[in-house]
Order: structure tokens, then sequence, then C-alpha cells
């Protein structure tokens, strides 16, 4: 099954479409509202059909699936028009700016008998997939605490409709650590957040946030993002917790972004004299991006759902609504909160 990308923009370069030639996965045409932006890209990465319409990419025969890389304002709309052509997709997070739109896609997908996931491809980091073994392997015994703390410079005016976001972080960068965590320890029971803005800041949206959650079990998991660190010594580290072993990391992803360096992962048991390193070789950028289009590529074959199905991913973005709920009335908030009064 052949893959049609919609979008030519800077993450489909430097991520989407390296990840998928190195995977093997056949890429057949491409689409974007900038023809000279989309004809370098064909050329670039040898994409055989070089559409000048959306129309005409969905009405291509061998495009069986989607990567639909536009803003979430733009994305429902050509979500609906993909299943009308009877593609199968691959959105972008957060797949909808509302929860009822969201729900409403993944629900008409279902109804056209078409698979929907989202590119929520954290899930496939180095990182988080090794802390995932650990977990299940019981190497932690009972996993306690959960700490991501990211402290960077982000120039969001190298996407020109992110700056003018009246959410940001939340919504467009911390949905992934959000969707981590949900991938490794469950559903959150609530979640509390804390966002501000930069002094002098341009961008109109957050671009400092600061959000508990509590999971079941007892796991207790903060999430620090501050994107306006000029002082050169940028970080994003990771520490899990449990009763029998501890998880320490460091994300490579953004230094030197969007190219990164690999993670760096060590874990300590009771009976460890000392730290066990994990070294890894394949990276968040671009590698982890075959993720999300492998596993749908897969459920189309085999009838199961990808990993991270739009039906899945109503969870991910209920939590972060769910955030910008607790900043707005100053509490704790469960997600199933967002899900009832979207009824």
């Amino acid at each position: 099954m052949k893959i049609g990308v919609i979008g030519a923009g800077a993450i489909i370069q430097a991520a989407h479409l390296p990840a998928y030639r190195s995977a093997g996965y056949p890429v057949q045409a491409i689409y974007d509202h900038d023809d000279a932006v989309a004809r370098k890209v064909a050329a670039d990465f040898q994409i055989p059909h070089l559409c000048s319409s959306l129309e005409e990419l969905l009405a291509d025969p061998k495009v069986g699936v989607v990567d639909i890389a536009v803003p979430p304002q733009f994305q429902p709309a050509i979500a609906r028009s993909a299943m009308a052509a009877g593609k199968h997709m691959l959105c972008q997070k957060p797949l909808a700016l509302s929860y009822a739109e969201a729900r409403a896609l993944v629900e008409e997908a279902a109804q056209a008998k078409r698979k929907m996931a989202v590119n929520q491809q954290m899930r496939w980091d180095p990182m988080i997939r090794a802390t995932k073994k650990l977990l299940d392997d019981r190497v932690l015994g009972q996993a306690l605490n959960c700490t991501l703390e990211e402290s960077v410079y982000t120039d969001w005016f190298q996407w020109t409709w992110i700056p003018l976001s009246d959410r940001l972080d939340l919504l467009l960068h911390s949905i992934h650590y959000f969707d981590s965590l949900r991938y490794l320890f469950g559903e959150p029971e609530w979640v509390f957040s804390a966002i501000d803005r930069y002094p002098g800041q341009k961008e109109v949206g957050e671009t400092r946030s600061l959000t508990c959650l509590r999971f079941p079990g007892g796991v207790l998991a903060h999430v620090s993002v501050h994107h306006n660190n000029w002082a050169g010594d940028e970080f994003v580290t990771w520490r899990v917790e449990g009763n029998e072993a501890i998880i320490r990391g460091d994300f490579g992803h953004l230094r030197n972004y969007p190219r990164g360096e690999p993670d760096v992962l060590e874990y300590r048991r009771r009976q460890d004299d000392g730290w066990n390193r994990t070294a890894f070789t394949e990276k968040w950028f671009p590698d982890a991006f075959a993720g999300p289009m492998g596993s749908l590529l897969e459920s189309i074959r085999t009838c199961h759902d990808p990993l991270t199905s739009g039906r899945d991913n109503l969870k991910t973005l209920a939590l972060v609504l769910a955030a910008y709920r607790s900043v707005d009335e100053k509490r704790a908030v469960a997600p199933e909160e967002i899900v009832a009064s979207s009824r």
C-alpha cells in the first residue's frame, strides 16, 4: 500500500520522509499548496507523482493511505475528503482543536471503514521504548514517580502558524509527553497544570508550563517545560523511580534540532553496584516517525487497530484539554470531565 503525503513543510522534510525512506515505506505522491516547495521535496525524495491539487492526490488509485501534515485547523476537512476517497489516514496531533470535532472524525472514519492513526511518534522514541520494557518486565517493582524536565530555546517562528496559536505548549508540544505518559502508566486520574508566557514574547500562547498528574497505582508524574532558555545549557531530562529500581535519562531530540542526538538512558536496581547504561543508535528524529505509519500499515493488513489509533488519541486530547481546564479553574481535573461535557 503506497503513501500520499499532504503537506511538504519542514517536519515532512526533516522527519517523515527520511523515516519512511529508511523503513522502506513507498511514497507515491505529494501535494502542497506551495507548488515550488512540493516540487523540490518530490525531487529530493524521488516521489513519483507531484500533484497540483488535493483532489488529484486523492484520486490516485495507487495511494492507499495519506499522511496529512497540515496545521490542525485544516486537518478535519482534509481527513473527511480522504475518507470520502476511500483512503486510510495518518493525522497529526492534535487531531482537532476540540474534543467534539475529534470524536466526530473518529466516528466518521469508523463508519467509512477507514483506519485512522495519529502521529504521536514519541511512543517509538528509544528512551520511551526502553522505559516501557523495564516497566513491563517489572524491573522497577512498583512504579512511583516520573519526572520530565525541559528547558530549551524554541524558535516557534520557523512555523508560520504556531506563534499565532492561543494554545501553544500543552496542545502543540507537551501533548507528546502526555501521550507517552499514558502509554507507560495508563489513564491518569487527574491533571493539574499552570501555564504562562515569557516576558516580552511575541508568541500568543503559553511558552512555560508545569503539570502534575496522578496515575492508577499511585504513580505521580511531573512535567516542567520552558521554551525560552537563552543560556545555551538546554536539556530534557527523564527520571522514573520505583521501589526496586530507578531510571534516569536524557532526551537528545532537541539538541541540534531537528537532527537531534541519541537518547541516553541508565537504570540501577537495588542489588546493582552502579548504573547500567543502555546505548541507542536510533533517535526520535527521524527514526521514531516510522512507528505510527508502520503501525497504521500493519493495522490495515491485519484489521487490528494501530497503536496510536484515533480512538486511543481521544484520551490524549481529553487529557490536554483537562490540563487547560485546570489552568482556567485552578484545580485538578479528571479527563473524564472533558468527555462528559462534550456528550
